[in-house]
């Protein structure tokens, strides 16, 4: 672990600026005791769509100094605004498997948003999981595995926090596919809830979240955002989480039963035509007429304003200078210098999946180099031109809807490769349309080309051709697998490099079909700076360091039963078993299993040591082992491993996967260096939900687990006794 994570943990750094939840409720009580019913269900209910400058705006109590608090989207930068960063997007910055880099994203997250005068930023997002490969917004997450989405989860909200804005973690609860999304049952079992769903909340509680965003759909029959279990029972009782929840635009259902059941901020405060009032005036009445506890309504508003005071955004806090409804104009240019940890995430991010023969890295040195596709270039019609990045011309950069921002500038993928050959004698040719005969053209006359293929998804209102938010299949889009193949016909005897952006899981027999296809690239959803992140690991500036968030199988059907349900329930029957848990159960080989990725260099995994805590641990998350190991870099060039722990619980814990990831922690080496990975197991790590306690057992026996490169690429074993 590194010194900085180790003076993290320890309170040291990231939070100086940021108050204890005693301290702010203690000044939120103070307050309330001024507020009349109307001041305090101003604050509890937004103003309406479009009726402030943010996407969610509340009233203002200047007698308490509150402002109209502006909530604004997003997980990957700031939506409707000009003068900010794109940063590459939630499931990229997860591909980097380096928890400081994900830290300093989050920092700059929160001071772009802190300078524009936002009081609450949208994001991160631990749900959609990603349970379904094909799920609309899986991209805007970090992975679909429970324990590393909430690792990323705290490190993003101590960033962004650590700047002066509050983070939203979202979407409690179930929210995993975009069709029916506002009508659609999540019915998933207690043990499955707890162990996969709901853990990357409970770690964003244990970050102090300020703030929690519930989903659209259904739990259990009962919509997420008047949900007593969800919002009661686990996030503020057994949780203990201090801060508000908010629904989701348009997501609250009912007036009585949303405020009883846990619901603290109703946004936008209206349907998207101003309609459907549920708060405002009705809880006035419903206040003072009893049915709904003053105490209730005061809890509301020590949340939301407790936080406000958490993060002294009381004190010479900026004030809104942006409007979202007029081209994000009239605030200052906040992007600093930003696009370097841009850049940085974008290029360890990016994971090399396939390099025969070490065709990659390039050498600028002469030659010719082929830059095939549309997906290489920015959308012809203009940087920006479709609405929340609803289409899928040009480079892709990130997924569509609510989580998009617009870009400031892109270096695309064909900008970068040529900025990096510039004054080398290489040649670059360009077809740049998906037209096959052009591709195959380009590809006769080029030694190297290099095809780029992608595959987009995203919000439910917005339908692209023809994938309504979620992907219609894990194909490429505009057929690129019939323009690799046209490449590939075209380059006999010459190696081809496939570039893939993608907004998660992608079937790749057919592009890997082809044997002159000697080197694949993921390169994700890289944001702004996507040529030059993407040119820095093509041409060995860098060793790539990325690792797949998640499982590419051989086909569909690899995958399970999961999938895009066209009825109103999801009955969630694979339980804990998604992604490599599920392949691990079926005996499935994947093409590229979790946690895979190439680099330039080679790594030597030795000195394993299992120290475990000499007591039983009594709080959840109490340290109850240590495992260290040695990684040594022993290849030609400086380059960075992404360790991971698998653990295995003892036979006496009941139906449980094969191996869980439980720690990772990526290691920076020069060629020859050595250095310590460091992996800390909790208690909660040990333990599997017991639904007839209802608490967290740690079954006792023999614990086993493994240290590797990947969930199968098993480089040590061991063990402990409990």
């Amino acid at each position: 672990m590194s010194r900085f994570l180790a003076l993290l943990a320890l309170g040291v750094v990231g939070d100086a600026a940021v108050l204890d939840w005693t301290t702010a409720y203690a000044k939120a009580s103070s307050a309330l005791a001024s507020l009349t019913v109307e001041e305090k269900v101003g604050i509890v209910t937004g103003i309406g769509w479009t009726k402030g400058p943010c996407v969610g705006n509340t009233s203002p109590v200047p007698k308490i100094g509150l402002p109209s608090l502006c909530l604004q989207d997003g997980p990957l930068g700031i939506r409707f605004a000009q003068g900010i960063t794109a940063f590459p997007a939630g499931i990229h910055a997860g591909a980097t498997w380096d928890k400081d880099l994900v830290y300093q994203r989050g920092v700059a997250l929160g001071e772009e948003s802190k300078a524009l005068g936002i009081h609450i930023q949208l994001g991160p997002v631990g749900g959609a999981l990603g349970k379904i490969p094909e799920g609309g917004r899986i991209w805007e997450g970090f992975t679909n595995d429970p324990y590393m989405s909430g690792q990323m989860m705290q490190q993003t909200i101590k960033g962004m926090q650590s700047a002066g804005v509050q983070a939203c973690a979202k979407h409690p609860i179930g929210n995993e596919q975009e069709k029916n999304r506002e009508t659609i049952s999540s019915n998933m079992d207690d043990r499955t809830l707890h162990e996969l769903y709901m853990w990357p909340f409970a770690d964003s509680v244990l970050a102090d979240v300020a703030s929690m965003m519930c989903s659209y759909n259904k739990v259990n029959g009962t919509w997420a955002c008047e949900n007593d279990k969800l919002m009661n029972l686990l996030l503020k009782d057994d949780l203990d989480f201090k801060g508000f929840i908010m629904s989701d635009w348009n997501a609250q259902h009912s007036s009585v039963q949303a405020a009883i059941t846990g619901l603290d901020m109703s946004m936008p405060g209206t349907d998207y035509n101003g309609g459907s009032i549920f708060w405002g005036p009705t809880l006035v009445e419903l206040v003072k007429n009893g049915t709904v506890p003053s105490t209730r309504l005061d809890d509301m508003v020590k949340r939301i304003i407790g936080g406000w005071y958490k993060l002294q955004q009381d004190t010479n806090y900026p004030t809104v200078t942006f409007n979202s409804w007029t081209g994000g104009t009239g605030g200052p240019n906040v992007q600093g210098s930003h696009s370097q940890i841009a850049r940085q995430v974008a290029r360890d991010g990016i994971v090399l999946l396939k390099n025969d023969n070490k065709i990659l890295p390039l050498k600028p040195n002469g030659g010719s180099i082929a830059v095939i596709g549309s997906d290489a270039v920015t959308n012809p019609d203009g940087l920006n031109a479709c609405k929340d990045k609803g289409c899928n011309n040009g480079t892709l950069t990130m997924g569509w809807g609510s989580g998009s921002v617009e870009l400031p500038y892109l270096i695309d993928p064909l900008t970068g490769i040529r900025n990096r050959v510039s004054g080398s004698a290489t040649n670059v040719i360009t077809s740049t349309t998906d037209d096959k005969n052009a591709a195959a053209g380009a590809a006769a006359a080029a030694a190297t080309p290099i095809v780029f293929v992608n595959s987009n998804s995203g919000e439910a209102y917005i339908t692209v051709e023809g994938n309504a938010g979620d992907r219609i299949n894990l194909d490429p889009y505009h057929d690129g697998n019939g323009l690799v193949g046209a490449v590939a016909a075209a380059a006999a005897g010459k190696p081809v490099i496939v570039v893939i952006h993608s907004v998660g899981p992608m079937l790749l027999e057919s592009i890997l079909s082809h044997p002159n296809v000697q080197a694949v690239v993921w390169a994700g959803l890289p944001g702004q700076e996507s040529g030059s992140s993407l040119a820095d690991v093509l041409f060995g500036d860098i060793s790539p360091s990325g690792k797949l968030p998640f499982t590419i199988g051989k086909s569909r059907a690899d995958y399970g039963d999961v999938g895009i349900e066209n009825s109103l329930v999801d009955s969630y029957e694979e339980g804990l078993y998604i992604d490599y848990k599920h392949f691990d159960k079926m005996g499935i080989t994947p093409r590229y299993e979790f946690g895979y990725g190439l680099s330039y260099t080679s790594f030597q995994y030795s000195a394993l040591s299992v120290q475990p805590a000499t007591s039983m641990p009594v709080g959840l998350y109490d340290t109850i082992a240590v495992v260290t190991c040695t990684i040594t870099n022993v290849g030609p060039v400086a380059g960075a491993e992404a360790a991971q722990l698998y653990l295995s619980l003892p036979p006496s814990a009941p139906d449980s996967p094969v191996q869980q990831l439980r720690g990772f922690d990526k290691v920076k080496l020069a060629p020859g260096q050595a250095g310590t990975a460091t992996f800390i197991l909790r208690k909660k790590d040990a333990s599997y939900w017991d639904v007839a306690r209802q608490q967290w057992i740690i079954p006792p026996g023999e614990y086993r687990f493994v240290v590797g490169a990947s969930s199968r690429d098993r480089k040590l074993a061991g063990g402990f006794v409990v």
